[in-house]
């Protein structure tokens, strides 16, 4: 059996607040805006004409019950229900952008096993974005 070659086509964060995600996605990490809708706005980096990522609030979905609302919306505030891994050429000037920017710090960059360094903050909503560059690169 021939496996059919996979791509990712889009993904999506759950946000406390559209026009605030937005304004970070866009204005701080420099995506472009792919679509608007009253519920969600997808955006994407300008290198990857093809990648959506999709901010939805957690009552996008008319199935979502209120008791489902809710438990998304405190595992947001854990930030346990979106994490997205960026490669970037810069960890260090990355680094430097978002914090200017006022993003919250999840950790500064620093070397890892496997010629990998890193760093990671969190999006106004509290999802996880960590920032990583191979080693070959810096």
């Amino acid at each position: 059996m021939t496996r059919a070659d996979l791509r990712l086509s889009s993904c999506a964060l759950a946000v406390h607040d559209l026009g605030e995600a937005l304004a970070f996605y866009r204005d701080v990490l420099g995506f472009e805006v792919r679509a608007e809708e009253s519920r969600q706005v997808s955006v994407g980096p300008p290198s990857q004409p093809d990648v959506r990522i999709l901010l939805r609030s957690p009552g996008a979905d008319a199935v979502v019950s209120p008791a489902d609302r809710h438990a998304i919306v405190d595992l947001m505030a854990k930030s346990l229900l979106g994490c997205l891994v960026f490669v970037t050429d810069d960890c260090d000037a990355t680094f430097e952008r978002i914090e200017a920017a006022g993003a919250e710090v999840m950790q500064e960059p620093i070397d890892r096993p496997g010629d990998v360094r890193d760093c990671a903050f969190l999006d106004p909503s509290g999802n996880m974005l960590r920032f990583t560059q191979p080693r070959q690169l810096h």
